[in-house]
């Protein structure tokens, strides 16, 4: 990794280099938080974790071939170089800062409330049609994940997409100081995190921190359908970028065919040109991420030929509006995280399926004072949107259960305290080829509830509609 020797590694953090040997000048090939993960020549960062310390694993990471290791205390023996300062994660953070500068690496960075991280997934997909390009794995969007992607830059990179993830005020900054990005898509501004952020425009005021560090010359792209973000009219005196359905968007839908499950047919048209992409993922939100990344290629100046391949090379995140066909079933697995505009968005998305709904909902965490009126809200859009079967599940879900079940007209609603008590009566509201959509705040647990429904032993667990309920 160029310029990260230990010496320049230490002067970042402000640390103290212990036994320097003769590999004060030499570079790492790699960073890590996890002592797994080490290879020769690595540089592992040693951190006491809620479970795990990182510090008693410094004498097998030398064992691997580690060239130096950052720690707030030093073992009793020590066979290897080591820097000591005071806290690890903060030299993580000054580190990844450090080697962001000497990167010659055009950097997107993505925020948002919804729909950042299949965002990303677009927007990776496209670029990787002409640049060499890195994005985010998993959820390291946050101030110890997105250290660690810059972290795995290489010199071979020229584009890396980074996702940013905040919950309250000031941590978009410090990402942002971090990422330093050359473009900043914002998908848009909704109702989470406002525990922390008190409401949406507390959640825009913390997102547009990421303006904070980006290149002065670089570009903003903004969903511009979204009112909030439609107020942000120039960012260092450059006018935003701006992506969406609506016509008054640099880049918006002409035409969409909406193909249900199977995704949808889009013409685009960029102010450039009109051209036809083929969007592989069900749900008019997934058409936004389809805008979003033609208006990040045309910033970047990528063919649009190659961005519809790149749109339709896109797969579903697990976790995320994925569809799964299994047992009888069309299962949307969009478990990993929500708050209620990305509850709504999935109900829209259930809401296309030619076969009975079924919506398996529960609580959403995180949502301060507004956490009583978010469950509600959900509960009466379910039922408003004649989901044929409404499921909650959860403490705070009873209040949106009871909102259901007053709008409710056509549509059965159940309510279970526990994902155990639901997994226990799943036959009695899943029917043979019914669809059914898993979503709930990631704390919940309802991977349980996707593990059981996609296990091979319940092949023909589930009877047809016309046949007798289960009792």
């Amino acid at each position: 990794m160029k310029n990260m020797t230990v010496e320049n590694i230490a002067r970042a953090c402000k640390g103290r280099i212990v036994n320097k040997e003769d590999v004060s000048k030499k570079e790492i090939q790699g960073a890590v938080l996890d002592s797994r993960l080490v290879e020769k020549d690595f540089l592992f960062f040693a951190h006491k974790g809620e479970k795990v310390d990182g510090h008693d694993f410094i004498e097998s990471v030398f064992e691997k071939g580690a060239l130096c290791v950052v720690c707030e205390r030093l073992p009793e023996k020590v066979t290897g170089t080591c820097i000591v300062v005071d806290d690890t994660l903060e030299a993580l953070r000054d580190v990844a800062e450090f080697y962001r500068k000497t990167l010659d690496v055009k950097v997107v960075g993505i925020t948002g409330s919804v729909g950042k991280t299949t965002t990303k997934e677009f927007i990776a997909s496209v670029l990787s049609q002409k640049y060499e390009v890195l994005k985010t794995e998993g959820n390291h969007n946050n101030l110890v994940g997105l250290p660690l992607t810059v972290l795995r830059i290489k010199d071979n990179h020229e584009v890396a997409v980074l996702e940013m993830g905040i919950s309250e005020f000031g941590e978009m900054k410090r990402l942002s100081k971090i990422a330093r990005p050359d473009i900043c898509v914002i998908t848009n501004i909704g109702d989470c995190h406002l525990e922390h952020l008190g409401n949406r425009d507390g959640v825009l005021k913390a997102k547009t921190e990421i303006f904070e560090y980006m290149n002065p010359n670089g570009d903003v792209c903004l969903f511009g359908d979204d009112d909030k973000l439609a107020t942000v009219k120039e960012v260092n005196g450059r006018e935003v970028f701006t992506f969406g359905l609506n016509e008054k968007n640099d880049v918006h839908a002409v035409k969409v065919t909406n193909k249900g499950l199977l995704g949808s047919d889009c013409t685009i048209d960029n102010g450039d040109e009109k051209f036809t992409v083929n969007v592989p993922l069900p749900g008019s939100h997934m058409v936004n991420n389809a805008l979003a990344a033609s208006a990040v290629a045309k910033l970047l100046s990528v063919p649009t030929s190659l961005v519809n391949t790149g749109i339709k090379n896109v797969k579903a995140v697990s976790g995320r509006s994925n569809i799964i066909q299994k047992n009888n079933l069309t299962i949307i697995d969009d478990c990993y995280n929500a708050n209620p505009a990305s509850m709504k968005s999935a109900i829209d998305l259930l809401s296309e399926a030619i076969t009975p709904k079924v919506a398996i909902l529960g609580d959403m965490f995180e949502q301060g004072e507004n956490e009583k009126q978010g469950h509600l809200d959900v509960g009466e859009y379910a039922a408003r949107k004649n989901i044929d079967t409404i499921v909650c599940i959860g403490k705070l879900s009873k209040d949106m259960y009871d909102r259901a079940n007053g709008f409710a007209r056509n549509s059965k609603v159940y309510y279970f305290a526990t994902v155990e008590e639901a997994i226990g009566r799943l036959a009695s509201f899943i029917k043979k080829d019914d669809t059914v959509l898993i979503k709930a705040s990631n704390g919940m647990g309802f991977v349980r509830i996707l593990n059981v429904l996609t296990d091979d032993n319940m092949k023909n667990a589930f009877e047809s509609r016309e046949e007798k309920l289960f009792k």
